[in-house]
């Protein structure tokens, strides 16, 4: 398959919501809504029962919503935001997974990433990675186009 093109002949930029990233940012777009949702009625309901893990809840949900979006417009600054809240959730999952593995009471409650997503299907353990072979993959044709 080739890359597009534009009239100079240089590759065009891939954009990150384009073919797959459909899919990716579709994905992120269910985790965001879910993990807002579960936030959102424990933040109100639970907090008190366990702050530190409706806090972490509640982070992860920023995190899916501010990535979704970024990976959805994929404009160069947009990108710059996917790294950072991509690599915020591959670092959050990791963390807590293990920590949550470790001591299972250490946060009170289970939060979106304990057990490295266990209560998502592990989507929050895969989700990630994933996005971030993705940005490495379409910035590879956005690099090229800067050299060219």
């Amino acid at each position: 398959m080739t890359e597009p093109t534009e009239p100079t002949g240089k590759t065009a930029a891939r954009r990150t919501g384009r073919g797959f990233g459909r899919v990716l940012v579709t994905v992120y777009g269910i985790l965001a809504f879910a993990a807002l949702g579960r936030s959102s009625y424990e933040l109100v309901v639970k907090f008190g029962e366990a702050p530190v893990a409706y806090t972490l809840s509640t982070l992860a949900a920023a995190v899916y919503v501010v990535a979704t979006f970024a990976l959805a417009i994929g404009t160069p600054a947009w990108r710059v935001t996917a790294w950072i809240t991509v690599g915020i959730e591959a670092v959050g999952v990791v963390t807590i997974g293990a920590l949550s593995l470790a001591d299972p009471g250490v946060f009170g409650e289970s939060t979106v990433w304990s057990g490295f997503g266990q209560g998502y299907g592990y989507v929050p353990l895969v989700l990630p990675f994933v996005g971030l072979w993705w940005l490495w993959r379409t910035s590879r044709s956005t690099s090229e186009e800067r050299t060219a």
